[in-house]
């Protein structure tokens, strides 16, 4: 089932991608995308991303184009880019879950999503390095900006596309009207998701993993770096295409991290922190 669904979804994706799709991004006064609605929900919109209103669309050739829209220069600054113990907000996104000690398994009780390293990682040889250490999850709404940027400097290890499920979600939450967003824990082991393993510059932090993870029908991971390549703090490493989705950190039990959430617990009902953004601050270790 999940074979086909990815056929049409795919087969969605290149029309979302092609001109033929920009009459999506209708002119409504009211209902369109850059109308009333949309300007309540986005009202910073034209000061925020690279777009032109003079032009129709914005001059945006196609709803992929639209929903992958770039920020303008500056407006999400690299929080202290020369300071390789800070840690940045990798995605525009509201913090879902922090976890410690983060085992190969767990056990799987009724209305709990355990994270189990071995699936989440699909038993990728270097998923042992992982073991005992930290996950971070925040979540990118359907309003958010959703390309990835490199949370830390270092060289790239890995990278691997894993094909997973569309729409599915933990029976335990019941029905969730909005598709997978109270099975975020569950979906990180069964979702279409991308792994980028990064060899850190900073030593504290050694290998560090990024994990993008599509959520409902979002079943495009888009990674645009490549093996041996080095990368620095802020520097773009994909994006996801066509809806909402979540992503994870993945800290090495070595690493002592501490969050910065800017004042709120992480949920459901958490508010986004700026990519770019300081995220977290990885304690130096005495010489």
């Amino acid at each position: 089932i999940n074979s086909h669904l990815k056929t049409i979804l795919d087969e969605w994706a290149v029309y979302l991608s092609s001109p033929e799709s920009a009459h999506v991004l209708n002119d409504d006064p009211k209902t369109g995308w850059f109308g009333e609605d949309a300007k309540k929900a986005m009202p910073t919109f034209v000061d925020d991303f690279i777009c032109d209103p003079n032009l129709p669309h914005h001059g945006f050739t196609s709803w992929d184009d639209f929903f992958t829209r770039r920020f303008r220069e500056g407006v999400r600054p690299i929080a202290m880019p020369e300071d390789d113990s800070i840690v940045i907000n990798a995605c525009e996104s509201a913090p879902y879950r922090v976890v410690n000690n983060v085992q190969l398994y767990d056990k799987f009780w009724i209305k709990a999503q355990p994270y189990a390293l071995k699936f989440m990682l699909d038993n990728d040889p270097l998923t042992e390095n992982f073991v005992g250490g930290t996950v971070y999850q925040a979540f990118l709404s359907a309003l958010s900006y959703h390309r990835w940027h490199a949370p830390i400097s270092g060289k790239v290890v890995k990278t691997k596309i894993i094909d997973g499920t569309y729409y599915s979600q933990a029976l335990s939450v019941g029905l969730d009207p909005a598709g997978p967003n109270e099975s975020q824990g569950y979906i990180c082991e069964v979702a279409t998701r991308a792994l980028i393993f990064i060899e850190a510059d900073n030593p504290d932090i050694g290998l560090f993993c990024f994990m993008a993870v599509g959520m409902a029908e979002v079943s495009t991971c888009d990674v645009r770096v490549f093996e041996g390549q080095h990368i620095t703090k802020g520097q773009e490493l994909g994006m996801f295409h066509f809806g909402g989705s979540t992503h994870c950190l993945f800290f090495g039990p070595q690493v002592e991290v501490e969050f910065n959430l800017h004042n709120q617990t992480p949920g459901l009902d958490s508010s986004n922190i700026p990519v770019n953004a300081h995220l977290a601050t990885v304690k130096r270790k005495n010489k």
